[in-house]
């Protein structure tokens, strides 16, 4: 941000000194994001901040994610607005085998936004100016070549979707400009490269739908979300979901600029009538009035147990995150196990264990917004996490009632 005028030096200079006062000396950079006192006083992120930067031919809204796994649920938030996603790695020894061993934060993060549906995934191995690197080469080959596998298996296509580039936040090396102290990278920096980057447009003919990650009070209720599909304009009447609720579009922000309308793929702030903010939570849905999302408490869908230690029977308990709706699920009945290889279903499981492909009846606590895989994508994919960690990914199927 700082880099592209996002964040001007004065301010920036009065982060430093403040970080200085409290012996936080090489944490001011990530104050730009971290704006309230428990993130600065912990050095974690914790909310999904929200910023924007603008390069040559694009402009980006930043979604700076939490990193720790105690905050992964708010992580999933901010990675179900997203079309690029970024993994800042740390090249320091001992730094990133932490981070990648079963257990790690670097695994369960692939994996989520993989599942939260985004395309590309820049990686960025930071602190190559560490005095344990010192930009070497190898340890940057070192880090690739183990996580190169492991995107693999949660399904990016290493060739098409996934970049790979030596960086230095402190220093801003390969960030913006290319650094001379890595002769042997010759690949575009990081703002060359999303610069150049196509992302595919989403559809903006279709029924408008804008999953709400967030809400506050000002002078109105403000709802945050991104546009999943279709376009909004003042004065739109549009329903909120599962309740039905009818409400009127005031005003359209989007990066804190008034619109007269906004489409699929902008990250917006709409002030709307007709709703007090304490009767909105994150995980409804704003949609079009003719034709709305479903809504539903039990659905069929296919699960894939990423990582669990014991056995999964019917009656199994977890957290469900959906878009950006979190509600308790049941897995009330296994249908059937499917074969990775042939495709082919074994009827009428007593257990699913880790790495194993099933269908299964899911019933969850209250009613949700949720629409196919084949109709729907965005709606259509989940998480079912328990105990802290992320158990299983799935599709729904078809919705049942």
């Amino acid at each position: 941000m700082f880099l592209t005028g996002g964040v001007d030096k004065r301010t920036l200079e009065k982060y430093e000194r403040e970080a200085r006062e409290k012996n936080r000396e090489s944490w001011y950079l990530s104050w730009a994001l971290d704006t309230n006192q428990e993130e600065r006083d912990k050095g974690k992120t914790v909310e999904v901040g929200r910023a924007y930067f603008e390069t040559d031919s694009k402009h980006f809204t930043m979604l700076d994610a939490p990193g720790h796994r105690s905050f992964v649920p708010n992580m999933i938030g901010g990675a179900a607005q997203a079309d690029l996603a970024v993994l800042v790695i740390s090249a320091r020894k001992g730094e990133f085998e932490t981070g990648f061993e079963r257990g790690g934060q670097t695994r369960e993060h692939a994996m989520l936004v993989k599942t939260a549906g985004v395309k590309h995934l820049v990686v960025l191995i930071n602190k190559m100016d560490d005095p344990t690197v010192k930009w070497s080469e190898e340890r940057f080959t070192e880090c690739q070549s183990k996580l190169v596998p492991f995107l693999k298996k949660v399904g990016f296509n290493p060739k098409k979707d996934v970049f790979f580039i030596p960086v230095s936040g402190m220093t801003g090396a390969n960030l913006k400009d290319i650094s001379t102290e890595c002769p042997w990278y010759t690949g575009p920096s990081f703002i060359q490269y999303i610069d150049a980057l196509s992302i595919s447009r989403l559809p903006t003919d279709g029924p408008f739908i804008m999953p709400v990650v967030d809400k506050y009070k000002d002078m109105g209720t403000i709802l945050l979300g991104k546009i999943e599909s279709g376009e909004v304009g003042k004065g739109s009447s549009l329903l909120l979901m599962p309740n039905k609720t009818p409400v009127e579009v005031l005003t359209i922000l989007v990066d804190d600029d008034e619109r007269n309308s906004a489409s699929a793929g902008d990250n917006v702030k709409v002030k709307v009538r007709g709703v007090e903010e304490d009767d909105v939570s994150s995980g409804f849905v704003l949609c079009d009035t003719i034709n709305p999302c479903h809504t539903g408490r039990e659905f069929t869908a296919q699960i894939v147990i990423i990582e669990y230690k014991s056995i999964i029977c019917a009656g199994y308990n977890a957290v469900l995150h959906i878009h950006s709706a979190v509600e308790e699920a049941q897995l009330s009945s296994l249908i059937a196990l499917v074969d990775k290889k042939t495709g082919n279903k074994t009827k009428g499981p007593r257990f699913i264990k880790q790495d194993q492909v099933a269908i299964a009846r899911i019933t969850t606590a209250g009613t949700i917004c949720l629409e196919t895989f084949k109709d729907f994508p965005q709606m259509g994919r989940f998480t079912l996490r328990d105990e802290g960690k992320t158990i299983a990914i799935g599709k729904v199927l078809k919705l049942l009632n």
